[in-house]
């Protein structure tokens, strides 16, 4: 990543030439967005000196090749040479190397300087093009200028171009002596971009050889490259695996590269290859993170490793073979005892850290850069010598106190001993779930069940404790596919079938949205589980819940009286707790007043953790309820007491749901300074959680399209559709219809925005919850643009009936938003303004501000032409709302409403000059511009042409002396004048 600190310097005034090219063929660029824009930057502002640092394998070609494919794209080139640790004598090697494909660019050899002729014998393919070779020098140095001169007037003939030396700590110190001279007087139309490894530059060496600074009126930028991070690593796997890019690949990724790009992609190959020869089958065939122990250490890499190791003293080289065998960072004292040495060895500890083989990883342990580092070094470990390690190893782990148990176990297991590895891995994965632990937990368990001819016992006992980590766990994709190969074995006992059935059926409805699967699974779960009616009363209520919400009723009371039997006949505290969380659910999405004090009724101090587990989740259920229905604050209340029983008894999948429904709540209130940050810092520890991705979609989509940001927020919604489809109806305040529809109507295609509600209406007839999303007005906005008044009369009445005798304050605004502009549709003003207006009491006693500027915006244009100054009041009101929100997009429809209707300020006559300020539209389109609305996303949020954007963006940034990209940065626009 970039590091603010290594940035010196400016790389340009207020535009730039070119924008970065984000991806090229191959592998996709993560987690270098701010580096490209930089360096590119720099490209399109020559003359320019970058330097770009950082370790083999962290991406700075690459870097490189993106931004040089972005100069290409208009016109600039750029030449690429190599230093390498041997070279065969040549001065000037790496430069004269990148000048050799440049024969066709050059001018005719009589517009070329003479002295450029000096290159001729060096490089042949360049003869032709040369004017004829001047007489050489006899003093040595004098002919090395003269060849200096030759490289300096090829490379101003060739302007504007790009020159880069790779791997300049490999430089000859004439090469070195070359590039600093360009760079302290580069030619007008050359931009020098250098790279290198500062850990292979001797300690008090630049990287030029010398102490450098840009000259003035020269660009450039310093670039360090950080490893990217795990959340860029999951990004980059989703990319090449899709579905099959779990949380657990996508970790074991992450850890045996270290975040290096390099070997991250390595691994990938890898596992494409791997996953190109599983079977078809039903669904997608999950890809094992074991399929990359296997996988080779990439060449280079080794070597790189290796001989760093083999230039260590031997006690230094045992060090760091002790650590590789260790595995995992260590304290100085076990790293020692394992290597045999006696405690004195600070010396060679401190050369292997200076070699960059060993890093501290702070509290004072050591341990290899990487996993692949590791695997590199473990690999060149003679096997009677590795196994030596492996005892010793053991040995001292099991010396210490506590013992660390899932490092013993890998001794044992690596040694080959797999009865006593049996033994510790269950006690492992016991102690971990023990601690909360449930990631560890799981990885043992699949581990243990992986083994062929398994102890009946030791199987049922593993799988149930893997049943039950999963149902409570956010990384539940490895464990589900494990659950459903294990679900099948004819040994296991019934009531542990039943158990895993159930945990599978609740799996496939939470979180992998398959209502069909989850259903067979828990039905099937009820009869494995005669014996076990504290756990089949949890099936059956789940089957309710989901019966209900597909509207079957019939089906939902079977189930809930069946639940009802068996609680009564066999009462049980887990049971009834289910039952009633189920029963508050209903009662809550169908409206009813009563679900609020029986939340009080729920146990809030049993002393048994699945109790309090079903408490949580009624309260979550409740809180999401009331969010859907518009009891915003109680749903606030309910969400942060769930989560605090979350916490207590360990139940972190609804724990991330409550924190995703807080963050729903903070759209809903308008806290929506950063809160696409917060949205995605959810994002790591159960990156495949199909309602996550959801919520980002809805929340990213909404805030663009507040911004006007039409693409982006089209984007967004279309992703979250693709998820939506598969299971994932939505049922709160946001959704992808409405989103699409809205964006739809702002664009001015009222027809596309039907069709989309219109679908939407079609797929929600017979769905028992009362939907709050905003699908009813939107609709109706549609269908009155496309003349349809009767299909938008319909659709409301259908709504006016399902909200009879229900609490639905978020429905019932949208029924007043609908009957407004019906009223208004057909010149009943009064009416309409008055529904309207009580849309805005309804939304403001709820407290949601975005919606309450709309049915503002809605009140004030109803208002007839004699009641113009009070509609200018309201609306001017409800752009200061939009504004305060951040909602550019409104805020300006609320001004060219104002322009529209002749309710704003009339200008004086003739056109005022504003100077250095801006006026009035150039504020609109700034805002707009800090938001990161495209041109053609302010055409339609101002209604103009994309031309007459262009000028205005031009001339606004031209004032502002920034760029789009700088002024999207900055939450306000400085020097903006008064409009």
């Amino acid at each position: 990543m970039f590091s603010p600190e290594w940035e010196t310097g400016s790389v340009g005034g207020a535009g730039s030439e070119f924008e970065p090219v984000v991806v090229g063929p191959g592998f996709v660029l993560v987690g270098r967005t701010r580096e490209l824009r930089l360096l590119s930057a720099a490209l399109s502002h020559r003359p320019a000196v970058v330097m770009v640092e950082g370790e083999a394998g962290v991406g700075k070609s690459r870097l490189v090749e993106e931004a040089a494919r972005g100069a290409a794209a208009h016109g600039v080139r750029t030449l690429t040479g190599q230093c390498h640790p041997m070279r065969e004598p040549m001065p000037f090697g790496p430069v004269l190397e990148a000048l050799t494909p440049a024969a066709h660019w050059l001018p005719e050899p009589e517009r070329l300087n003479p002295q450029t002729g000096a290159l001729a014998p060096w490089l042949p393919g360049l003869a032709g093009r040369l004017p004829p070779a001047p007489e050489k020098p006899e003093d040595p140095r004098a002919a090395k200028f003269q060849l200096l001169g030759a490289v300096r007037g090829v490379l101003e003939a060739l302007a504007p171009v790009v020159l880069v030396v790779e791997d300049l700590h490999w430089a000859d110190e004439t090469t070195r002596e070359l590039l600093l001279l360009l760079a302290r007087d580069p030619p007008r139309g050359l931009c020098l971009v250098f790279t290198y490894r500062r850990e292979d530059l001797p300690s008090t060496t630049p990287a030029l050889g010398a102490p450098y600074r840009r000259p003035a009126g020269t660009s450039g930028a310093e670039i360090h490259l950080d490893p990217i991070t795990a959340q860029d690593v999951n990004a980059l796997v989703s990319s090449v695996l899709g579905a099959r890019a779990t949380p657990e690949l996508v970790r074991a990724v992450f850890e045996r590269s270290g975040g290096l790009p390099l070997v991250a992609e390595e691994d990938l190959l890898t596992l494409a290859e791997a996953g190109s020869l599983l079977p078809p089958g039903d669904g997608t065939p999950e890809l094992e993170p074991a399929v990359l122990e296997g996988a080779r250490v990439p060449r280079a890499l080794r070597e790189s490793v290796l001989v760093r190791v083999a230039a260590l003293p031997a006690n230094g080289a045992e060090l760091v073979r002790a650590a590789a065998v260790l595995a995992v960072p260590t304290a100085r004292q076990v790293l020692e005892s394992v290597a045999g040495l006696d405690g004195s060895s600070s010396g060679e500890l401190l050369e292997a850290l200076g070699a960059a083989v060993l890093r501290e990883h702070p509290p004072g342990r050591y341990g290899l850069r990487h996993a692949l580092a590791q695997q590199a070094v473990y690999e060149d470990i003679l096997g009677p010598h590795r196994e030596d390690l492996h005892r010793r190893a053991r040995q001292v782990l099991r010396s210490l106190d506590p013992p660390p148990l899932v490092q013993i176990a890998h001794h044992s297991h690596a040694l080959g001993e797999t009865r006593t590895w049996l033994a510790e891995a269950e006690a492992a994965a016991d102690e971990a779930m023990g601690l909360g632990d449930d990631g560890t937990a799981m990885r043992l368990l699949r581990e243990i069940l992986r083994q062929p001819r398994l102890d009946p016992a030791l199987r049922s006992r593993c799988a149930v404790a893997l049943a039950h980590a999963a149902s409570h766990a956010t990384d539940y994709a490895a464990s589900l596919a494990t659950l459903r190969r294990i679900v099948l074995d004819p040994e296991l006992v019934p009531a542990a079938r039943g158990e895993i059935r159930l945990a599978l059926g609740l799996l496939m409805l939470n979180s992998v949205g398959d209502h069909q699967a989850g259903d067979r699974e828990l039905e099937r779960a009820v009869d494995d589980l005669a014996d076990r009616p504290d756990l089949a009363v949890r099936a059956m209520v789940a089957l309710a819940f989901n019966a209900f919400e597909k509207g079957d009723t019939g089906l939902q009371e079977a189930w809930l009286d069946r639940a009802d039997r068996s609680v009564r006949q066999h009462p049980h505290p887990r049971a009834r707790a289910a039952l009633l969380a189920t029963r508050l659910a209903i009662l809550g999405v169908s409206g009813d007043p009563a679900v609020w004090p029986l939340v009080d009724e729920l146990p809030r101090h049993a002393e048994d953790p699945e109790v309090m587990r079903q408490t949580a989740r009624a309260l979550y259920n409740v809180a999401d309820i009331a969010m859907m229905t518009g009891h915003d604050d109680r749903a606030t209340l309910l969400l942060e007491e769930s989560r605090q029983i979350c916490a207590q008894v360990h139940f972190p999948i609804l724990e991330l749901y409550g924190r995703i429904d807080l963050l729903r709540l903070d759209w809903l209130a308008g806290r929506w300074e950063g809160l696409e940050r917060r949205m995605t810092a959810l994002d790591v520890p159960a990156s495949d959680l199909r309602v996550l991705a959801l919520a980002e979609h809805l929340v990213g989509g909404s805030l663009a399209a507040a911004r006007g940001q039409w693409s982006r927020a089209l984007d967004a919604f279309g992703n979250a559709a693709v998820i939506e489809e598969r299971g994932f109806k939505g049922g709160h305040p946001l959704s992808s219809p409405v989103g699409i529809a809205r964006v739809r109507l702002a664009q001015g295609d009222t027809q596309a925005s039907w069709e989309t509600t219109a679908r939407a209406l079609d797929a929600r007839r017979g769905d028992a919850r009362p939907w709050a999303d905003g699908l009813l007005p939107v609709s109706v906005r549609a269908a009155l643009g496309c003349g349809l008044t009767g299909t938008a009369a319909d659709q409301t009445r259908h709504v006016e009936r399902a909200c009879e005798g229900r609490d639905i304050p978020a429905l019932t605004a949208e029924l007043h938003l609908a009957r407004g502009m019906l009223a208004d549709h057909d010149g009943e003003h009064a009416a309409a303004a008055s529904h309207f207006d009580q849309a805005l009491v309804y939304y403001r006693a709820i407290g949601r501000p975005f919606h309450a500027a709309e049915a503002a915006e809605y009140l004030a244009l109803s208002r007839p032409p004699a009641e113009a100054p009070r509609a200018a009041r309201e609306l001017s009101q409800a752009a200061d709302s939009y504004t305060a929100l951040g909602a550019a997009a409104d805020a300006a429809r609320c001004q060219r409403g104002l322009r529209d209707l002749g309710l704003a300020r009339p200008a004086p006559r003739g056109r005022r000059g504003y100077g250095a300020e801006l006026s009035p539209r150039e504020n609109e389109v700034a805002a707009l511009l800090e938001d990161g609305a495209t041109n053609q996303d302010i055409a339609h949020a101002l209604s103009l042409s994309v031309r007459t954007v262009e000028h205005h963006v031009a001339r606004t940034l031209k004032k502002l002396d920034t760029t789009r990209e700088a002024l999207r940065e900055t939450s306000t626009a400085p020097h903006r004048g008064h409009g």
